[in-house]
């Protein structure tokens, strides 16, 4: 595809269009009228051979198609932005930049706060957009990486990226903290057996730490699939079930939640969490900076040694 035959343009009104799912919100938020937009619409519609946009009743709704170019558009808008927005020096204090992290809700939970804290004070016109990623984004992080700032994932996702290693943590097992295998302790068998809620579980998805599992030839009897790990919690208490999570995220939940943390009966490896981006954002000096605000963050926000129990050698339950 020649790049040079397209309008450009039509990449901001595609992503107004697959954001907002409405000609007419649409056109508002671009300060168009309402044909203009719909001109372009039609462009799009031909230049993809596909209406995109579908009307059902008094709604408009995405098209297959449409569902996949609404995250890619927004990441190659944001590429876009950050290339016509370049600077040779970059003051902090006068960026009206927008800084695009890709995110899981664990990781917005241990240093989100912080790190939205540090750019507030240094770099008070900035926008942090905080976007999850997924899979999908994951297995082409090359690709993602075009047009976003950093991903913060830990090691065993993606590799040949430019990268830098923010903190360590480590993988627990949790159960409901009624379930008598809290009392009694947790074995190998019991990972055969127990339901489990997994994150991340897919033919290629998958955390480090179920991955090692399998590798030593347990494979866990799964009964949940989420997306999020702050939703683990809910979905073990009061059942039989049991799941992985980090063990940073369950010393920040609150007390009474229901659960028991545990250690894992087998050798799960450290929980490395680092932030990735593409190499040809080495050099930026935009670039740079957010990620030593991140790198400060992170130091900020993790600080102590981890532990598996409480002093009294048993469980800590939350």
């Amino acid at each position: 595809m020649n790049l040079a035959r397209l309008d450009l343009n039509l990449l901001v009104s595609l992503d107004a269009l697959l954001q907002e799912r409405s000609v007419t919100r649409a056109a508002a938020r671009m300060g168009l009228s309402q044909p203009a937009l719909s001109a372009s619409l039609a462009r799009l519609r031909r230049h993809f051979d596909d209406e995109l946009l579908t009307r059902t009743g008094n709604e408009y709704r995405l098209t297959p198609l449409a569902v996949q170019l609404r995250e890619l558009s927004r990441l190659a808008l944001a590429g876009a932005e950050r290339v016509f927005t370049a600077q040779p020096e970059f003051d902090p204090s006068s960026s009206t930049r927008e800084f695009t992290v890709l995110v899981s809700d664990y990781v917005v939970i241990v240093l989100g706060d912080t790190l939205a804290g540090l750019l507030g004070e240094e770099a008070p016109h900035t926008r942090l957009r905080l976007t999850p990623h997924s899979p999908a984004l994951v297995e082409r992080a090359e690709q993602t990486l075009l047009g976003a700032d950093v991903m913060l994932l830990p090691h065993g996702f993606v590799s040949d990226l430019s990268h830098q290693d923010l903190y360590r943590d480590e993988w627990v097992c949790v159960v409901s903290s009624d379930n008598p295998v809290a009392e009694e302790g947790l074995t190998v068998e019991h990972l055969r057996t127990l339901p489990w809620v997994v994150t991340y579980h897919g033919q290629t998805a998958s955390t480090p730490a179920a991955r090692q599992m399998r590798m030593l030839g347990i494979e866990p009897r799964v009964q949940v699939v989420t997306e999020d790990f702050i939703t683990v919690p809910t979905l073990v208490a009061g059942s039989n079930r049991i799941a992985l999570l980090q063990r940073r995220l369950v010393d920040m939940l609150p007390l009474g939640v229901g659960i028991r943390a545990l250690s894992c009966p087998f050798e799960a490896g450290p929980l490395v969490e680092a932030m990735w981006w593409h190499p040809a954002l080495d050099d930026d000096p935009e670039h740079r900076y957010l990620r030593d605000v991140i790198a400060r963050a992170a130091r900020q926000a993790v600080d102590g040694p981890l532990g598996i129990d409480t002093a009294d050698g048993r469980p800590q339950e939350k």
